[in-house]
């Protein structure tokens, strides 16, 4: 299998083009998600000719990989026909797209055991460096071309179904955030007659809690007195995330929280049974909110049992409704229709990154309907989101099947 094996230098070749005519092209960046993303870099007074011009179906990759933790700064170009990029990235295309595809080569990148070899093959002492010459040196298996097409076909069979997928919880997100404005906010709700209630008519009262107008017989509360639990997780003190003789557990650090609708689960081992035993008593229970309180304060995601049992960090508050006193799916409908941003925005702590208390958590004002609309809007809630959970329950089983089809590029037989 290993007569498989070829040097990657012999397939691809350095571009060397620059802005020289100072062309008005696309500023792009690259991300440790291995993707292109539009640069935020203030270029005002920057001598734009020093950038270089990178093509479609083109590479480019951070050699300095002293920064980015395990991962290397590396994808394909397909965003634009041209775009630019910093002189700090390395552009470089495949010579003969007949015998190296260049989507093949991408998956081979996107491998966890490449940014594992590149980090090992990084030298320096100031900053460690991942230099041409490392990269021309690494070897992959090189199947025919009609077995690589075979091989990228499968990958974007998965892609696709994870796009149409996040496709369908956008739109689901989004129809939660329209039912809540139109009902909480503009109090438009259907009345008795099934007709909008504030413009036509319906009887509002001054509260004020909230400076504003509710319709009549709703309520104002907080958060904290529909719960009962909001807590936030630890980080133990002595684990590993090689494989030991004690069990591994699932694991949600602040930054797992991807998006509202998805986790990126780590599975953690502990150097004792003793932490282990006392952080596997789960914290997580079924539809728990885990909301980020450090960094990016609008994150959140709603567990489902496909992740249980887990724990978590402090970067994360545990938000458990009292379903004696509320309808679940009216508190996660809250937190789907964002009704909280503002409110969190506006009391975060700032220190070194932006902080929110578990007492700021607790505070959130709500508006409580009557018991007939808590109904309608609870069910409404639970249809969007039961459609929402299949489609992430299948995306996270998606997303496993396309690591594994990854890892096992280096173990086919062509």
């Amino acid at each position: 299998m290993k007569s498989s094996y070829k040097e990657l230098g012999n397939y691809i070749q350095p571009v060397v083009g620059r802005n020289n005519d100072l062309a008005d092209l696309p500023l792009m960046g690259l991300s440790i998600q291995k993707k292109f993303i539009p640069s935020i870099a203030n270029t005002i007074g920057t001598d734009m000719s020093t950038y270089r011009i990178i093509e479609k179906k083109q590479f480019a990759y951070g050699p300095v990989t002293s920064r980015n933790g395990d991962k290397i700064t590396i994808a394909l170009f397909n965003d634009y026909e041209k775009a630019l990029i910093s002189q700090a990235y390395t552009p470089f295309e495949v010579k003969d797209t007949n015998e190296l595809n260049p989507e093949y080569l991408m998956m081979w990148f996107r491998r966890p055991e490449f940014d594992r070899y590149a980090r090992f093959k990084s030298h320096g002492s100031a900053r460690e460096i991942f230099d041409w010459d490392e990269m021309c040196n690494t070897l992959l298996p090189l199947p025919s071309p009609e077995k690589q097409r075979e091989i990228v076909a499968e990958y974007n069979v998965i892609q696709n179904r994870i796009k149409l997928n996040d496709k369908l919880i956008k739109k689901l997100e989004e129809t939660a955030q329209a039912i809540y404005k139109q009902w909480f906010v503009d109090f438009e709700f259907p009345d008795e007659n099934g007709k909008p209630y504030k413009s036509t008519g319906g009887k509002m009262v001054f509260n004020e809690e909230l400076d504003k107008e509710i319709p009549v017989g709703w309520e104002v509360g907080i958060l904290g007195d529909y719960c009962s639990k909001i807590t936030k997780g630890t980080t133990p003190e002595k684990m590993y995330t090689e494989k030991t003789e004690t069990a591994i557990v699932k694991y949600i650090k602040g930054e797992s929280l991807k998006e509202s609708h998805l986790f990126d689960v780590e599975k953690i081992s502990f150097i004792n049974t003793e932490t282990h035993i006392e952080l596997n008593r789960s914290i997580l229970e079924e539809y728990d909110i885990c909301y980020s309180i450090a960094g990016t304060l609008d994150k959140f995601a709603i567990v489902d049992k496909s992740i249980l049992p887990a724990n978590t960090n402090q970067a994360i508050a545990i938000i458990r409704v009292d379903e004696s006193k509320i309808n679940k799916y009216f508190i996660i409908g809250l937190f789907l229709s964002n009704w909280q941003k503002e409110y969190y925005r506006f009391n975060i702590q700032q220190a070194v990154q932006a902080n929110l208390s578990l007492e700021t958590i607790s505070t959130l004002p709500i508006i409580l309907p009557d018991n007939k609309i808590l109904t309608e809007i609870s069910n409404s809630v639970k249809a969007i989101f039961d459609k929402k959970l299949i489609a992430d329950i299948e995306n996270r089983k998606l997303e496993e099947f396309n690591s594994l089809l990854l890892s096992k590029l280096a173990t086919l037989e062509y």
